[in-house]
Order: C-alpha cells, then sequence, then structure tokens
C-alpha cells in the first residue's frame, strides 16, 4: 500500500505551530512525520499536534534542546506498530553520546500488511574546533554501525531528518565558501554519507530528482538567504534498497516568501507505492 512521509526540522514545536505548521499539514496531509528539533516535553508535543495523531516521543534530557517525533495520522491507513519503539542509535551496553544533541528514534508502521522502519533522526551540527565536533564524530561511528545492522535486517528501512552535513556541491550553494570551513561540509564528514551509500542506503531525494542543484531543505534565517535562495541540502530520506525503489514522487515544502516559514528548514515529503 502508498503512503507519504514527510520529515521535518521543525527548529522548535511551539514556534512552528504558532507560525502555522498546520497549514501545511492540512494541505499535505501525509500519512507519518518524522519531526526533529521538537524541544518540548511528550505533553506540550502531543496537546500541539493534537488528537490527529499518534504519537512516539524521544525529548532530550535537557530542557528546551533537540528531541524527535514520528507521527502517523489516526485517518491513515498506515498504523504505528505496538512496541516497535527503540530509542537511541546506540546498544543498551554503550554509553549514549546523544544526550543533549543528537537523536535517533526508530519505529515501525504498518502499511496494509507491509512494515516499514522508520527512523527519526537528528545528528549533531558540529562546530570546527570544539568539542561539539567530537561529539558528532562520536555519533556519526555510533549511527553507522547501527546503519549496517539496520541494512542487514530484512525490514525496509527509511533514515530520515535533518543529518547535518551536505554530500556533494550540488547539495549547498556556497561549496567553495563553505568546504573544509563549515561543519557539515567537511571531507571528514561528507566520508560518512559515502559510506552510507556505499553500503547500499540510497539518497531517495537525489535519486529522484536528478543530476541538478539542490533541492535546498534549509536556509539561514539570517540576511538574504533564502531570498536568495543560498541552501543547503541537508535533510535526507536514505532508504534500503527495496524501499528505494518503490519512491515515487517528492516534495520539497519550501514557502513562498521569507515570512510565511514556520522554520529555516523546508519539510521533505516523498511518496512511496
Amino acid at each position: 500500500m502508498a503512503f507519504s512521509l514527510a520529515t521535518i526540522n521543525v527548529n522548535g514545536i511551539r514556534a512552528a505551530i504558532r507560525r502555522d505548521m498546520a497549514k501545511y499539514l492540512q494541505q499535505t496531509r501525509p500519512d507519518v512525520l518524522a519531526l526533529q528539533e521538537v524541544r518540548a516535553s511528550d505533553a506540550i508535543t502531543n496537546d500541539l499536534l493534537g488528537d490527529d495523531w499518534e504519537l512516539v516521543n524521544f525529548p532530550c534530557e535537557i530542557k528546551g534542546r533537540a528531541g524527535v517525533t514520528v507521527a502517523v495520522r489516526r485517518d491513515s491507513e498506515v498504523k504505528l506498530v505496538p512496541g516497535s519503539a527503540r530509542f537511541g542509535a546506540q546498544n543498551e551496553d554503550e554509553q549514549a553520546v546523544d544526550v543533549d544533541t543528537g537523536r535517533w528514534l526508530e519505529v515501525t508502521v504498518d502499511s496494509g500488511g507491509d512494515l516499514t522502519r522508520v527512523v527519526s533522526a537528528y545528528l549533531h551540527s558540529g562546530q570546527v574546533g570544539t568539542e561539539k565536533m567530537d561529539q558528532k564524530y562520536a555519533h556519526l561511528d555510533i549511527v553507522t554501525e547501527r546503519m549496517a545492522q539496520l541494512a542487514a535486517d530484512s525490514t525496509p528501512t527509511v533514515v530520515c531528518g535533518d543529518l547535518n552535513i551536505v554530500h556533494t556541491e550540488s547539495d549547498i550553494k556556497n561549496w567553495k565558501g563553505n568546504h573544509n570551513k563549515t561543519a557539515g561540509v567537511l571531507d571528514e564528514e561528507i566520508a560518512y554519507v559515502d559510506g552510507w551509500l556505499a553500503s547500499g542506503w540510497v539518497d531517495v531525494v537525489r535519486e529522484l530528482a536528478g543530476a541538478v542543484q539542490g533541492p535546498y531543505s534549509w536556509w539561514s534565517w539570517r540576511g538574504k538567504a533564502f531570498d536568495n535562495d543560498a541552501g543547503w541540502r541537508i535533510d535526507y530520506h536514505l532508504a534500503t534498497a527495496s524501499l528505494a525503489q518503490r519512491a515515487l514522487s517528492y516534495d520539497i515544502g519550501r514557502a513562498p516568501a521569507y515570512d510565511q516559514r514556520f522554520s529555516d528548514h523546508a519539510p521533505v515529503l516523498v511518496n512511496y507505492q
């Protein structure tokens, strides 16, 4: 059965709802939502999204930071599989390194008898030359290990969310000004994405869009970045091969104007058959 999945870094669920994110959800009606940087408790997130959605939340342990959610629209034919949630990419015997920023939430959904694992991932943004960069690489190592496990499993899986890494020059407007200077555009980070794709994961939007510049999913709030389309493509659907083959189309929910944005990220929606 077909289903649609939108990943959105909401940059704070309270702010996104205040800026009318509900309008986007009403217009597009995705079956499944993967949210990042929710920055709210279970109770607040559930209240803001409302009774239309069945939610699994993984809030940050530090108030006002990070947090991810997977939500399924209650009137959809897609259903959450009870007890399927996994919180964190690390194994149970490993110390978590994602307490304050990075987050990883897995759930399984049932679309007419077809099971799909959906991961809402928020990877550290990092900052060159600081401890934050060390934390990012530590989290990337754990994520890479988990992705290898998922790739070896028979359940079709999509890792979606804000991965905070561009992959190639096609994924950022100002490559020359940022390459090996800015976190998210370092060769050492890009090597992780190279490794994931080499191991069989598919960058769904790139496959559907082809060899074009963009499509970008993040623009700074500052200056004229949005108006000039000086963006980054850092929000992904990375799918196992069997699921990637079912991807029919994608849509970047770029707001018509700067003052109509509900986040500095645009939703990335993919329709799967």
